[in-house]
């Protein structure tokens, strides 16, 4: 699929063609014939491919990564009540509410999980909408209108101002289309019946299915329909390249392998040891899902799904649409952007950029608010230059748009002439009034054999012809040119500084215009002479200056591209546009900064032969879609690798996608920036796809990952920015996430070996992962960057993981270490004033457990019934759930940062933080003293000290971690930053 089109039929003549494909080009088709190859060929539409039912990405979601595990638990939850229920135990609904509560959760996520899938690209659907509904053909002779999708190959088309209907080899002159969607190109392309080229997208004698017909109209015959045109096969490429996994997917399946894999290793570790201490198999059983459930974080998903969203909310202010939440991210992680020029780094729109006149070269103000400096326009050859420009121009503005901006104003015209008409306005007044002072007598337009358009005006007592076109035909026109206001001979030394300018500027990648004017006798031109004749009028003409037109850059892309550069990031142009052009685009907005050399700047500064520079001296390279079709494999890596600044033209869609897929190749991140149907198999591809949302067509949009509002390339380096943080903050969110698994998971380990009545309950472990602990992992998504994150390397994603060894070592074997010490202090002391000391505990699971056991005697000699032990349980499980809560509250507060101090940070700039932690207060206090929550949720009331004893834990975790912090600053690159710095 990603070869390139072979497609030769440009190049036969009329003869070959009807032969070729059994037709007529002055009768078209017969209806038989017509008829027939519809049944063989298929309908002229674009075929989507088979997509993967609902009911199986719904059950992916479901049954995908920690779902399994939950799930296995939910089931041995449900059997061990069923069992247990059957036996006539009274705690058997614990596991009940258990089951249901596991059910939920993860019922609840994957119907998120699959409201984001189904959200995502339709990609055949949009190129659709590119598809004309009605077209005018040619068959036995009998102009008919059919149903475009019923257009055949060998089909004779008449085609006027719309969409063209299919791939069509023209045999007819004076046809303009847009192919702006293909090539990337802003200018109208001429179409006639010549071949002008090898390449069948460069010739001019085909227009492609679906551009537009700007002007003209043109007779040709049908060679592609369907998914066998450059269109369709463009549509193909696209909705069948595989979505590239994000980086952050990859972390997070990284990361849900590793807590899966310990999950099930101590679950069944602890399986085991209970059968052999000789506990009952569904005991030990239970055991087993208690474990999974401790160890799983059960409110992760829920944590980075509303990180990322939240992420994206603040990049939505910021005229960024996130269309996958994942992206956020993995703009943060992008090593190399790839983008497109027009409408991307450019403006979308040609301008004026440069005049030349009385020997001297003028800059024009091409910002896009006309807030530049203008040039000096005392001269009175300006005068006279500007007049021709003004006059000699078939563009207009549509009425009634007297109070908008003239940059803002629509016109009625093409591009360049648009450009000139706007212009002239600005600079010379009205130009609707300098239009009925001399009224038009007669016009020649530009035709592609003349290439040059000239006009006759009125004025007064004479007569005004106005001439325009390329620099080189409207000099063979003129006798003289202006100097000061005067007319003076064409000598050599004004011929050497007119071929300067004309190179210097077409150098620059801009489109140069001659302009030039002769005053004539009134009546030498009369209404009513034929437009041709005027071009045996048009000698001896004055030549008045040159005009450069160019698609200039966006005022803020040079200061993106230099973020960029600071930031780590590659960015390369790829673009349909000529090379020239291209090459001066990417100068002037730093792609190729200043001092680099290309290969040939290389050949020019040293005089030599291009053979004979190695390309190695050049820092920066172009490379055209004629070479990169004729490179041999990997020839593109290594080009990749030695010229740090390129810049690819002339490519073709395929050509992108081959591009794409060589910078993943050589292990980065990739960026693609487009907007048109050519963009879309490399945005696709490409790790996150970001689509133009005023310019950018449906294709291209439905296959990216981001939309920019303001067709603003700096709009991606806010987003690279907001990436970059959100990937801190969520090492910082999973780290607090992890932490509290050791002291849920202890309990269970204490209660096996150690044979003590439960200090924590399963349902008090889902309040903790999915209540308490939510609100505040999501607020550290509102934390600030430590540093300058702009002027970091992108990340390594082999190497910079989102979950890396020091932070589970720290998170789990330090911090969590101290919050289950917290946890049981706070259980044996529970304990011991409810009349149990430890020693007595020690052992007592089996007597505690025992329904029938109604006169245990604690250390006092009181005697407690099996009820009454019942709610001395679910206070211990309050206890430990309290001294989570408040340890939690120390651990968040030191995640607000990985090197600098708290108190550098402030602990309090963080609003969302400090009402996070209020919340879990509350939540923790309602949960104990809710009247009904025993028999609910088994909470209990409990006494206010057992809230004080495990602050001082708490305040330990806060000094312990600034000790930390204070090493890794002091000690940078030291085993001391290694281990503990994560």
């Amino acid at each position: 699929m990603k070869r390139e089109l072979e497609l030769d039929d440009h190049k036969l003549d009329v003869k070959e063609l009807e032969v070729k494909y059994s037709t007529s080009a002055t009768k078209g088709l017969s209806e038989a014939a017509a008829t027939e190859r519809l049944l063989r060929d298929g309908p002229n539409e674009l075929r989507p491919p088979r997509g993967t039912p609902g009911c199986v990405r719904f059950g992916r979601q479901l049954a995908g990564g920690l779902q399994c595990l939950m799930w296995v638990a939910a089931a041995i939850c449900l059997i061990a009540y069923g069992v247990q229920e059957g036996e006539g135990d009274r705690g058997s609904s614990d596991n009940l509410y258990l089951a249901v509560a596991l059910i939920a959760s993860w019922s609840f996520t994957g119907c998120f999980g699959y409201y984001q899938e189904f959200k995502s690209t339709n990609i055949i659907a949009s190129f659709r909408n590119l598809v004309p509904q009605q077209a005018t053909v040619i068959r036995a002779g009998q102009t008919l209108q059919v149903n475009a999708a019923e257009l055949v190959v060998g089909d004779l088309v008449d085609q006027g101002g719309d969409r063209v209907p299919a791939d069509i080899l023209l045999a007819a002159q004076g046809c303009k289309v847009d192919n702006s969607s293909l090539t990337g190109e802003s200018e109208p392309q001429t179409r006639s019946p010549e071949c002008s080229h090898d390449s069948h997208l460069e010739t001019r004698n085909i227009a492609f299915f679906s551009t537009m017909c700007l002007e003209g109209t043109a007779t040709g015959l049908v060679i592609s329909t369907g998914d066998r045109t450059v269109i369709g096969r463009i549509a193909s490429l696209a909705s069948g390249v595989e979505n590239e996994r994000t980086p952050i997917a990859v972390e997070i399946e990284h990361f849900v392998d590793i807590i899966a894999g310990l999950a099930v290793l101590f679950g069944a570790t602890f399986f085991v040891v209970a059968m052999l201490i000789g506990y009952p198999f569904l005991r030990a059983l239970v055991f087993f899902m208690a474990i999974v459930v401790a160890y799983v974080p059960e409110g992760l998903l829920a944590t980075v799904t509303v990180c990322l969203s939240l992420t994206a909310k603040r990049l939505a202010r910021r005229s960024c649409v996130v269309k996958n939440l994942e992206a956020v991210e993995t703009l943060g992680s992008t090593s190399v952007i790839c983008s497109d020029k027009t409408g991307t780094l450019t403006q979308n729109r040609m301008t004026v950029a440069h005049l030349w006149f009385d020997g001297q070269v003028h800059a024009a103000d091409t910002t896009e608010d006309q807030s530049g400096q203008s040039f000096d326009q005392s001269s009175e050859s300006w005068a006279l230059l500007s007049q021709v420009i003004t006059l000699c121009n078939r563009a207009q503005f549509k009425p009634g748009q007297e109070g908008v901006p003239v940059a803002q104003r629509d016109v009625i015209g093409d591009a360049s002439e648009t450009a000139l008409l706007k212009f002239a306005e600005v600079t010379s007044g009205s130009v609707a009034a300098a239009r009925g002072r001399y009224p038009k007598v007669v016009e020649l337009p530009f035709n592609s054999s003349n290439k040059f358009q000239v006009s006759v005006h009125d004025a007064g007592p004479q007569q005004l012809l106005v001439l325009k076109g390329a620099p080189e035909r409207v000099l063979e026109r003129c006798r003289g040119a202006l100097r000061g206001g005067e007319e003076r001979p064409l000598d050599p030394r004004w011929r050497q500084s007119f071929e300067g300018a004309y190179a210097e500027l077409g150098g620059r990648g801009e489109r140069v215009l001659g302009f030039c004017a002769r005053w004539l006798p009134a009546g030498s031109v009369p209404p009513g002479t034929a437009p041709e004749a005027l071009a045996e009028v048009a000698h001896g003409l004055c030549f008045a200056g040159l005009v450069s037109l160019i698609d200039p850059p966006r005022a803020t892309v040079p200061q993106a591209v230099r973020k960029c550069r600071t930031a780590g990031i590659r960015v390369i142009m790829v673009t349909g546009d000529h090379p020239i052009t291209a090459k001066a685009i990417a100068a002037a907005v730093g792609i190729i900064s200043e001092g680099s050399e290309t290969p040939e700047d290389v050949a020019e500064r040293l005089h030599l032969p291009l053979e004979q520079v190695d390309p190695r001296q050049a820092r920066a390279r172009v490379v055209t879609g004629a070479e990169l079709a004729a490179m041999a494999p990997g020839t593109l890596e290594h080009l990749l690798r030695t010229h740090p600044e390129m810049v690819f033209a002339r490519t073709s869609p395929q050509q992108k996608l081959v591009i794409v897929e060589s910078c993943q190749r050589l292990g980065a991140i990739v960026a693609v920036t487009g907007d048109g149907v050519n963009d879309s198999p490399a945005l696709k591809k490409a790790d996150i796809g970001v689509a133009m949302g005023i310019a950018g067509s449906d294709a291209a949009k439905n296959a990216a990952d981001m939309i920019l509002l303001d067709d603003n390339f700096a709009s991606i380096v806010t987003g690279v920015e907001q990436g970059r943080l959100i990937f801190d903050n969520l090492k910082k969110s999973i780290a607090y996430t992890l932490t509290k698994n050791i002291p849920e998971l202890t309990p269970y380990l204490i209660y096996i070996t150690a044979s003590v009545p439960l200090p924590l309950g399963c349902i008090t472990i889902l309040f903790i992962e999915l209540c308490t602990d939510i609100f505040p992992s999501v607020s550290l998504a509102y934390e600030r960057a430590e540093s300058d994150i702009m002027h970091l390397k992108p990340r390594n994603p082999r190497r910079d993981r989102l979950v890396n060894e020091p932070l589970a070592a720290y998170s789990y074997f330090q911090i969590g270490a101290i919050q289950s010490f917290a946890g049981f202090t706070d259980y044996f002391v529970a304990m011991a004033q409810e009349g149990w000391w430890p020693l007595l505990v020690l052992g007592l699971r089996p007597r505690w457990e025992d329904a029938h056991e109604q006169e245990l005697q604690d250390s006092y000699g009181q005697q407690w019934t099996f009820a009454q032990r019942r709610y001395q349980q679910y206070t211990c499980y309050t206890v430990f759930f309290i001294s989570i809560e408040m340890c939690q509250i120390a651990d968040v507060l030191i995640r607000k940062t990985r090197r600098l101090s708290l108190f550098q940070q402030g602990p309090f700039r963080n609003r969302t933080l400090v009402v996070a932690i209020v919340f879990q207060v509350c939540i923790g206090c309602f949960l104990c003293y809710c009247p009904g929550m025993p028999n609910v949720f088994n909470f209990m009331p409990i006494r206010f000290q057992w809230w004080l004893v495990p602050m001082p834990f708490g305040l330990l975790i806060l000094v312990y971690d600034e000790i930390r912090k204070l090493g890794v600053r002091r000690h940078p690159g030291s085993w001391w930053d290694r281990e503990l710095y994560y």
